[in-house]
């Protein structure tokens, strides 16, 4: 099969998507067809999923894939925004909290999960964010998911941000069927969405979700205009800072900080995976009615095992530094990085998506070269993430590359060019149709014998 049928090929034209609505009344039998294009793109290295750390995730690490490939090289896949993993009084606390509570929560937060760490926790998030009330959930996910439907019935309403992550859209979608999505960052939209449903509907709730840094756009909604617009429709604002909290903003306050809306939202959604060294997410509130109606009635509070100590006690000596002068240091070290990868690839043709974060959404287009250059570059020693449709729209396929304090401007501007190189490279045979694509991927050739 020459590259102009590998091309056409279910290998490079379907998606996770053409498999997402199996038909059949045998539940099991029904996924070999999934499974038979996922082997296929595996075995020829074009499913960069699901790969494994082999070490920390330090600036350079080793990964191994699914098939059992492994490369040593520089790391821009890992979310560890701050590096604080690492960080060495971040360990001696998890090995102190270890000794001292053991490594399990042993239940639910409402059924004796709580611990002292955990409890320290809220207070210190409430303090970080200004806001009266924290709850903690296990995980990220379970916090946006959970909020939702803990608080929206069925007569009620959720409008999104488009771009809003799945657990904030599958959220809306199991509390209600009146949901919609409004453009990305239009907050001219979002008025004119609220006005149509009050215009209807003055009797129910209407829940309106946006994100302090969408991590697959690294972009910012203008917070101030879109709570003002709630306020006049009487709709309730919640803001996910799973991205920027900790890792941007003056003291690690993210886009609520750096915007002056400390307190002044309604609900507050995150995340501690990507800055503080953890699982675990929460939600925080000025209103203790609503922290202890979201924690009966949102599923993954009640019915999860709650933050083990030794998370919760990591996050909290995270937080300690991220307020501190030397998470400043580490938030600039990281700025600096994000910036200097942001000009390699300028240089090279490439303009990143979004704003200067710790996310640097670079795009491609075309999922056929996506697929190709995501070979490419992990066989060249940079590991970092494929995005491609249904997560994107099908022609914004791009690489998220996510950077962290422990990188250097170097490493950067390295990873930069081989990330180009692959782009250009695959490009460049996508458009000529060379030499057969399925050979040459089974044989693992290097590039520039294609």
């Amino acid at each position: 099969m020459d590259l102009r049928d590998q091309l056409e090929s279910p290998l490079f034209t379907h998606f996770i998507s053409n498999y997402a609505q199996p038909t059949g009344p045998d539940l099991l039998a029904r996924t070999e067809e999934f499974f038979e294009w996922q082997e296929a793109r595996r075995q020829t290295g074009l499913w960069p999923y699901s790969r494994s750390l082999e070490a920390a995730p330090n600036a350079e690490c080793g990964v191994r894939s699914e098939t059992g490939q492994a490369r040593l090289g520089l790391n821009f896949g890992s979310q560890d925004y701050l590096s604080l993993s690492t960080h060495p009084e971040v360990i001696a606390t998890a090995h102190r909290s270890i000794e001292q509570y053991g490594l399990h929560s042993a239940g639910s937060a409402m059924l004796g999960g709580n611990t002292t760490p955990s409890l320290m926790l809220e207070k210190a998030i409430a303090e970080h964010l200004q806001m009266e009330h924290v709850a903690l959930f296990s995980t990220g996910w379970g916090a946006g998911f959970g909020t939702i439907v803990g608080l929206v019935r069925p007569g009620d309403h959720v409008v999104l941000d488009a771009l809003s992550h799945q657990c904030l859209q599958q959220g809306a979608a199991a509390a209600t069927q009146n949901v919609s999505r409004v453009p990305h960052l239009s907050n001219r939209a979002m008025r004119r969405k609220l006005q149509e449903i009050r215009a209807r509907d003055t009797k129910n709730g209407v829940l309106v979700v946006t994100e302090g840094l969408f991590s697959m756009d690294s972009d910012v909604p203008r917070i101030e205009e879109l709570q003002g617009i709630c306020r006049e429709y009487g709709a309730t604002l919640l803001v996910d800072v799973a991205h920027d909290l900790g890792a941007t903003g003056p003291k690690g306050t993210g886009s609520l900080g750096a915007q002056e809306m400390l307190g002044k939202v309604d609900l507050v959604v995150g995340a501690f995976s990507k800055t503080f060294a953890s699982n675990g997410g929460f939600m925080a509130t000025n209103s203790p009615a609503v922290r202890q109606y979201v924690r009966v009635m949102g599923g993954p509070h009640i019915f999860s095992n709650a933050l083990l100590p030794t998370q919760a006690a990591v996050v909290l000596e995270s937080l300690r530094i991220v307020r501190s002068e030397e998470g400043e240091a580490l938030r600039t070290k990281a700025r600096e990085n994000s910036t200097a990868l942001r000009g390699a690839f300028a240089e090279r043709g490439i303009e990143c998506l979004g704003d200067v974060s710790n996310v640097v959404p670079v795009p491609v287009g075309d999922p056929k070269v996506a697929r190709l250059a995501a070979k490419f570059v992990f066989e060249r020693g940079v590991f970092t993430n494929l995005v491609e449709y249904p997560a994107v729209r099908l022609r914004e396929t791009r690489f998220r590359m996510q950077v962290m304090a422990a990188h250097t401007p170097e490493q950067a501007r390295q990873a930069a060019e081989v990330v180009a190189g692959a782009i250009e490279e695959a490009r460049r045979l996508v458009k000529t149709q060379g030499r057969s694509a399925r050979a040459a991927l089974r044989e693992d050739r290097p590039l520039a014998e294609l």
